[in-house]
C-alpha cells in the first residue's frame, strides 16, 4: 500500500487526487483514506496532528494527494467591537474549547450550552456551516474539548 511520507503545507503544486475530510478525520495519527478518484493510501505519523485544508499529503511514489476541509456545523461569535471579542475570546478559551479565531469572529464546533453561555455575556452567536480549521494550541496541535475548575 502506499503510504505518506511527508505533508505539505498549503500545497498548491499538481496531484493525483483530494481527500474530504471533516475536523476529526483530519486529526489523525494512523488511518487508511480512499481519496475521491479511488487513490487508497496510509497516513503513519509519529504523532496525531491536525491536517489543514490545502495540505499536500506525498505520497511514496511521488504523487501528491490533497486535503479538502469538509463543511460542518459550527457557531460564528461576534463581539460588540474588538475588546468584547477578545473577552469572549477569553472565556472560550478559560473552557479549554477548540476554536478557529478571526479577525472579526470565533468559530467554534456547535454547542447548545456554550452558545447559550455566549449569548448571555453579549454575544452574537450564528450556526453556520463552513469548513473548521482551528488554532493548534500553544504546543502544537491540541484536540481536545473539554471543562474543568481551576
Amino acid at each position: 500500500m502506499l503510504k505518506v511520507v511527508e505533508i505539505l503545507p498549503g500545497w498548491t503544486g499538481p496531484h493525483a487526487d483530494h481527500v474530504a475530510l471533516d475536523y476529526d478525520g483530519r486529526h489523525r495519527r494512523r488511518m487508511t483514506l480512499t481519496g475521491a478518484h479511488g487513490l487508497s493510501f496510509l497516513l503513519d505519523l509519529p504523532a496525531a496532528r491536525l491536517l489543514h485544508g490545502g495540505d499536500g499529503l506525498k505520497l511514496d511514489d511521488g504523487r501528491v494527494v490533497v486535503v479538502e476541509a469538509l463543511p460542518e456545523p459550527l457557531m460564528e461569535v461576534r463581539g460588540d467591537d474588538g475588546v468584547h471579542l477578545l473577552r469572549l475570546a477569553w472565556h472560550i478559551g478559560n473552557r479549554h474549547l477548540t476554536a478557529q479565531v478571526e479577525a472579526e469572529r470565533i468559530l467554534l464546533r456547535y454547542d447548545r450550552v456554550i452558545g447559550h453561555m455566549l449569548e448571555h455575556l453579549g454575544a452574537k452567536v450564528t450556526a453556520v456551516t463552513a469548513p473548521f480549521d482551528p488554532e493548534g494550541g500553544a504546543y502544537g496541535d491540541v484536540h481536545h474539548d473539554h471543562d474543568h475548575d481551576h
